[in-house]
Parts: C-alpha cells; sequence; structure tokens
C-alpha cells in the first residue's frame, strides 16, 4: 500500500469519526454507532495490516527480490492474523 493509498484511507476513516460524532450529536441509537465503530476498526486494522506489508517487503526483507515466497508468505500469515483477531 503506498502513501497516497494510505492517506485516502485515513481520510475515509477521519470521515467516519466526523459521522460518528454526528451521530452523537444526533442521539442516534446505541446500536448504529457501535456498527459504525466496528467500520472504523476494521478500516484502521486495513491500514495497519497494508503499512505493515509494506514494511516486511521494504525493510525487513529488502535484500530479497520482488517475487521471493517468503515475502507472500510471511503477508499471507500476517492478513490470517488480522482477520484471526490477532
Amino acid at each position: 500500500m503506498d502513501n497516497a493509498a494510505i492517506q485516502g484511507r485515513l481520510r475515509r476513516i477521519e470521515g467516519q469519526v466526523q459521522g460518528i460524532q454526528r451521530m452523537l450529536d444526533d442521539d442516534r441509537a446505541c446500536e448504529d454507532v457501535l456498527t459504525q465503530m466496528l467500520a472504523i476498526r476494521s478500516a484502521v486494522e486495513k491500514v495497519c495490516l497494508g503499512v505493515t506489508e509494506r514494511h516486511v517487503r521494504d525493510c525487513v526483507f529488502s535484500d530479497l527480490d520482488a517475487g521471493d515466497p517468503r515475502i507472500e508468505a510471511m503477508e499471507k500469515a500476517l492478513k490470517l492474523w488480522v482477520r484471526a483477531g490477532g
């Protein structure tokens, strides 16, 4: 995930947070607020995963060729960890 993609996702997350603030101002149902908060948590986790994958690829395994299967194996393991609620 490149910087532009990360920043775009963060701007969307910022908009979601502002939406929750408006929901609270409007006394929206707690379940609706919690649903939106879960969506934000999921979005933040995706950004974290993207940044971590980039770190693994560009920093940890920087001496490996881009197509090295060890990079793909690590990225797959990270995705499984996040999906499992790591």
